[in-house]
């Protein structure tokens, strides 16, 4: 009982200080004159993606979890496309890929290539030959995540302004420094609450019996995805779709970043 408890106060902790992220990431972006694009497929998607991060750092390098640590990242993946579904059921009248931008069909495109690439390095397991104690693909998925950013980048800065129904956050009582240290202190916040989860999903898994695979990808990524989900649907509803979609798939090419990542530390 014990154990459920830590985990479900793991993951209030997650969605609240995400969410609060989310809108400190906004007034950044307000400040700094990000375009909300760009807001939602980097800053936004690797604010929401620091659970996935904090989650498999600490299963690859503290508790020696590998299969939790990348089954936790697929899961997130998958858990990220039924936002993406659940975010067109609520679009209502018109279909959410009528209103979304074509930059987005580059960071889906990008995400896919990059998720089949994961994929088939997992399939193929120590059938490659490795780079020292590295995956083959390791440097092929961070490449890939930090070329696709930039590019978005550079496709954004020649399409200045935003999107046309969204509307202003009231950053203007808030000064930049201010919204940085909150940011900061909420960021911490979510780190630290998701170191916690690959532990804990260890004990749920050895007390109910269930593999450490199913406890990957149905409780670390349900959890670790609910910041992607608040801040979709709330992106949603202030009109700023191109946010919304973009956080979606700008988290999966974190996600395989982070892959990336776990693999050096692993």
């Amino acid at each position: 009982m014990l154990l459920w408890l830590e985990f479900a106060a793991a993951t209030l902790l997650i969605l609240v200080s995400g969410s609060r992220l989310t809108r400190y990431g906004d007034v950044i972006a307000e400040k700094t004159g990000l375009s909300r694009m760009w807001l939602g497929m980097a800053l936004m998607a690797a604010v929401t993606s620091l659970p996935e991060l904090a989650a498999g750092l600490s299963a690859v390098a503290y508790a020696r979890l590998p299969d939790i640590a990348v089954s936790s990242i697929m899961g997130s993946c998958v858990f990220n496309l039924f936002i993406l579904g659940l975010l067109d059921a609520l679009s209502r009248k018109i279909p959410l890929s009528s209103k979304t931008s074509q930059g987005n069909v580059f960071s889906a495109g990008m995400s896919l290539l990059l998720i089949s690439a994961a994929a088939l390095a997992v399939f193929l397991g120590g059938r490659l030959p490795g780079i020292g104690t590295l995956s083959p693909a390791t440097p092929v998925l961070a490449f890939g995540y930090l070329a696709t950013m930039r590019m978005a980048f550079r496709f954004e800065r020649r399409k200045p302004g935003r999107p046309a129904g969204a509307r202003d956050v009231p950053a203007a009582a808030m000064t930049l420094k201010r919204a940085v240290g909150l940011y900061a202190f909420h960021a911490t916040v979510v780190v630290a609450a998701a170191v916690a989860l690959p532990r804990v999903a260890e004990g749920i898994a050895a007390m109910t019996g269930l593999g450490q695979t199913f406890v990957g990808n149905i409780l670390i990524a349900l959890s670790t995805s609910l910041p992607e989900l608040t801040v979709s649907v709330a992106a949603l509803r202030l009109g700023a779709v191109d946010m919304a979609v973009g956080n979606i798939f700008g988290s999966n090419l974190f996600n395989i970043f982070v892959l990336a990542v776990a693999d050096v530390f692993y």
